[in-house]
């Protein structure tokens, strides 16, 4: 029960949350100490006590201290803002006015989930330290917290439930329950994370040789520099040289195949941590994302914040006809600005949801019109003599193989701008603006036309003499463009979007 003057305390578990994280950071250093003093039994029989002393020395100031920074950080949630202050010796108050805040999610990493406590985020769009956070409450006031400030910034009356005192009192009506939208099992984060091939693995070894390298029985940078140095390149060569084609051909399949198994099953890896148990519902508040293994992610996004929706794929996934899904709400640039609601799925799965946002996917009749062909042969010329010149000069002074390599990226470059002049495609229908991008990995984006905050028109130099220009949809969100318009063109659908944005009063459209 909240105090008569509004001002709360975390949950009493967040301190085991931070001493928790403390002691984990103080483990690693402890245990090298211990390593180091192991080589001699002397030496580890006046550590071990040391240690000891230190360590409940250690435990006993952070554990005031923890308890102190707990005592003194309180929230109130007021009429008009969420307000936080902490601070042992050096107080910090915040104030967030609700018309400020676009968002409010819970995030659970792995051991605040295993106490049962959430971290709420007062989203602003501004993103950084901007965004305001309560670490950690219960997992029901978490919860209570995102609906009581939601309530609060649409401008509704949030009303604390009353018990039923007679039995002939007629009953609040039930909410709706959640109905399923799109899901992701094991069997489909295996499949997806066979797409998301990543070498991120080799920069964690990479690191962690580096960190702890002293374990190692040899210096690592050391042995690496001696390697070639020492001529053992030259040796390794000779070996290699001395292989049969079929040995040679056999080595280089086996290290492509190591980096490979290793890229794929990183992939999967990350997938899992990042989706596991993914989750889109449609509640009577919008659309539920829930995801995550080690972090839990819950999202709420009311389906009126939704601003526009990014339809993507990759090269090789588009062969398979799977897509991904994501909405661009008005929390500009915060870190659910671009929900992903279905990020690996079929077209016929992702249709419904676009419709429960009130938007509709291209299909065959949708009138696309294409970009000013001058636009994409300004840039192929650009990009010709930038990188053509420099290849016509690196021949003649004689490195004949790297100006073919040079000339060749050149063409293929060139080639490229013809094919996004043929790809690239932008609409205008009754209710919205559709953009269409790319040629191996196509994008589609679809905004609608009366949440747009505004419409421009850029030129630049060269595009005011040649009769071009972009025309750049404002979006608290995101961004929206097409690029290379005819200048009349432009204007035709600058005036349309216009004439949508001033027919709604915006007076009466939900905050």
């Amino acid at each position: 029960m909240a105090p008569e003057d509004g001002w709360q305390r975390v949950n009493k578990l967040s301190m085991l949350v931070q001493l928790a994280r403390l002691g984990f950071q103080a483990v690693i250093p402890a245990a090298f100490v211990l390593y180091g003093s192991a080589s001699e039994a002397k030496n580890l029989a006046t550590v071990v006590p040391i240690l000891f002393l230190v360590g409940t020395l250690i435990v006993g100031v952070v554990g005031l201290s923890t308890w102190l920074n707990w005592y003194r950080l309180r929230y109130r949630i007021g009429d008009s803002d969420v307000k936080v202050e902490k601070g042992i010796i050096s107080r910090q108050a915040r104030s967030v006015p609700y018309d400020r805040i676009q968002d409010v999610s819970l995030e659970q990493k792995l051991v605040p989930r295993l106490l049962g406590l959430v971290q709420v985020k007062f989203e602003t769009g501004a993103g950084g330290k901007d965004e305001l956070a309560l670490a950690y409450v219960s997992e029901a006031e978490g919860e209570r917290l995102r609906e009581v400030v939601r309530a609060l910034v649409e401008g509704e009356q949030a009303a604390e439930p009353v018990a039923q005192e007679a039995e002939d009192t007629p009953a609040v009506a039930a909410t709706p329950p959640a109905r399923t939208l799109f899901a992701m099992g094991p069997k489909r984060l295996f499949t997806f994370g066979l797409f998301n091939f990543s070498l991120v693995i080799f920069a964690v070894l990479l690191g962690a040789a580096q960190q702890f390298e002293f374990l190692l029985p040899f210096d690592l940078w050391d042995y690496i520099g001696s390697f070639f140095s020492n001529e053992a390149v030259n040796d390794a060569g000779t070996y290699l040289s001395s292989l049969d084609m079929f040995a040679r051909i056999a080595a280089i399949l086996y290290a492509v195949g190591v980096v490979v198994v290793l890229g794929v099953g990183t992939g999967v890896v990350r997938t899992f941590i990042r989706d596991w148990e993914f989750l889109l519902e449609r509640t009577a508040k919008g659309f539920r994302r829930r995801r995550g293994l080690l972090t839990k992610t819950d999202v709420v996004m009311p389906v009126h914040r939704v601003q526009a929706l990014i339809v993507k794929t990759g090269w090789l996934r588009r062969r398979f006809g799977w897509h991904g899904l994501s909405f661009i709400s008005l929390a500009q640039d915060s870190g659910s600005a671009n929900h992903d609601v279905a990020p690996f799925a079929k077209m016929d799965e992702i249709a419904p949801i676009a419709a429960e946002a009130g938007f509709t996917l291209p299909d065959e009749a949708e009138e696309w019109r294409r970009a000013s062909p001058k636009y994409y042969t300004d840039s192929a010329v650009i990009n010709a003599v930038v990188i053509g010149l420099p290849a016509m000069a690196v021949i003649v002074f004689g490195n004949v193989w790297l100006g073919i390599a040079l000339g060749l990226l050149a063409l293929v470059l060139v080639l490229r701008e013809f094919f996004l002049w043929n790809f690239d495609r932008h609409a205008l229908d009754p209710a919205q603006v559709l953009s269409r991008r790319g040629w191996l990995a196509p994008r589609v984006q679809v905004a609608n036309r009366v949440k747009l905050h505004s419409v421009e028109i850029a030129q630049g130099p060269l595009a005011r003499l040649r009769g071009y220009c972009n025309l750049k949809f404002g979006m608290a969100g995101g961004t929206f463009s097409f690029d290379g318009l005819a200048l009349d063109d432009a204007k035709k659908l600058r005036a349309a979007v216009l004439d949508s944005i001033a027919e709604v009063d915006f007076a009466k459209l939900p905050r």
